[in-house]
């Protein structure tokens, strides 16, 4: 029986092979090209391509390319190592000042309270972010804990943006209409309203917790990186609804409250000293949130949207539309590392737009130097007591009467110099 088989490869473009097999038989031929992405794999780092298999593990030919993982690997790994021990620190620092150290609460201190608990409950889960990627993308833990990590971003991001939004609306309020401040905010209600932001990102966020581990190539455990093209689409769908709700309506919001701040203190030519005080602290406000809004949600929120598009809809056989996703996966990248980095900006906002804040701060830290003064007099008061060859009696005065000891470090102290 005539039979021939012909092998022939094609040449290499941009790391790709294409392996074409012709089986000849009684004259007719029949031909089979196998996908182009097998030998990509051969000659790729085949453990760095995790967002290029879909659902059934079968590869994309949509998503061979804008893989910057290690990119993506290097920048995570710098800016948690910095974001988690400033972020932790500053945010623990906050809730035990205003809990511990705020005796009369307002209704800015609630928003900031649960502000700072937010920022603290995104930076105890950045740890495991980051033996992830120092692990090459290998993920150690529990499915249960990526979800979480997952979930626990995006309600960090958009509570951060409503509760910033509630203390543009009640520094509006401040300002434009003072006797309905008084009135229409309290400190239940802003507990009332903080409660209902904390349960509507929480249940809008729910889908994100579809996104656990799965077993990439290698048999690596992947956790943070979506499995194929069918879970972008998924994520372009809850991007629109994020940007609208999460994003632009807030924004929107903050953009007409300042507006009119600025356009009611630009007018108030003369005002009290008490009115200037309350002016430079609301333009403190606007610049602080005004900065966050810009540096960190909105350069992110135009980058994924951009990225997501073109993942889903580009073509990655075009080299120009190949070099566009790479791109722009690495701005999403570095925009990401900004979005996360407002949990240490938050704490800015406490100190500058929060007179209650900066109270709180003097009070314990003069609260601790006193404490380290009272401990260092009674010491020198007992080696004093103990260096004594006879015993001490009561101190006295220039009339040879005794002297009642004052609770009062500069007292013992005087008295001590005295004897």
């Amino acid at each position: 029986m005539p039979f021939s088989l012909a092998l022939s490869l094609s040449e290499k473009k941009r790391g790709v092979l294409s392996l074409n097999c012709v089986c000849t038989v009684h004259g007719h031929k029949y031909g089979a090209t196998y996908i182009e992405e097998m030998t990509a794999l051969l000659t790729a780092d085949s453990s760095h391509l995790p967002n290029n298999s879909d659902l059934s593990g079968t590869i994309s030919t949509n998503q061979t390319c804008g893989n910057n993982i290690r990119f993506k690997y290097q920048a995570y790994t710098i800016t948690y190592c910095i974001i988690f021990p400033v972020g932790l620190l500053c945010n623990s620092l906050a809730l035990l000042v205003f809990i511990c150290f705020t005796p009369k609460k307002s209704a800015n201190t609630v928003f900031m309270i649960n502000l700072a608990l937010s920022d603290l409950g995104f930076s105890l889960t950045l740890p495991f972010r980051l033996v992830y990627y120092l692990r090459d993308g290998q993920w150690d833990f529990p499915d249960w804990l990526c979800r979480w990590c997952v979930y626990s971003f995006y309600l960090n991001l958009y509570t951060s943006v409503l509760f910033l939004t509630g203390l543009s609306v009640l520094r509006y309020l401040a300002v434009l209409h003072p006797m309905r401040h008084k009135t229409l905010v309290t400190v239940w209600r802003a507990c009332w309203v903080c409660l209902g932001i904390w349960l509507f990102v929480a249940i809008s966020s729910i889908p994100f917790l579809l996104s656990g581990t799965h077993t990439g190539i290698q048999g690596k455990t992947r956790c943070f990186e979506p499995k194929g093209l069918g879970s972008w689409q998924r994520i372009l769908a809850l991007n629109y609804v994020a940007l609208i709700f999460g994003f632009l309506l807030p924004f929107l919001t903050i953009l007409a409250c300042y507006g009119r701040i600025i356009h009611r203190l630009t007018t108030q030519r003369r005002a009290l000293s008490r009115t200037r005080v309350n002016r430079q602290r609301s333009v403190q406000l606007v610049a602080v949130v005004l900065a966050t809004f810009l540096f960190c949600f909105l350069p992110y929120h135009v980058a994924r949207t951009a990225h997501l598009h073109a993942v889903v809809f580009l073509n990655s056989s075009q080299p120009q539309e190949c070099w566009l996703k790479e791109i722009l996966q690495k701005i999403l990248v570095l925009t990401l590392c900004l979005a996360t980095s407002n949990s240490c900006f938050n704490p800015l906002l406490y100190y500058f737009a929060g007179e209650t804040f900066r109270k709180a701060i003097r009070t314990a830290s003069l609260h601790s130097r006193g404490s380290f003064n009272s401990f260092n007099h009674g010491s020198l008061l007992n080696w004093r007591n103990k260096s004594s060859p006879t015993p001490l009696s009561s101190p006295v005065n220039n009339k040879g009467q005794p002297c009642l000891m004052v609770q009062d470090n500069n007292v013992i102290l005087n008295q001590v110099v005295q004897l």
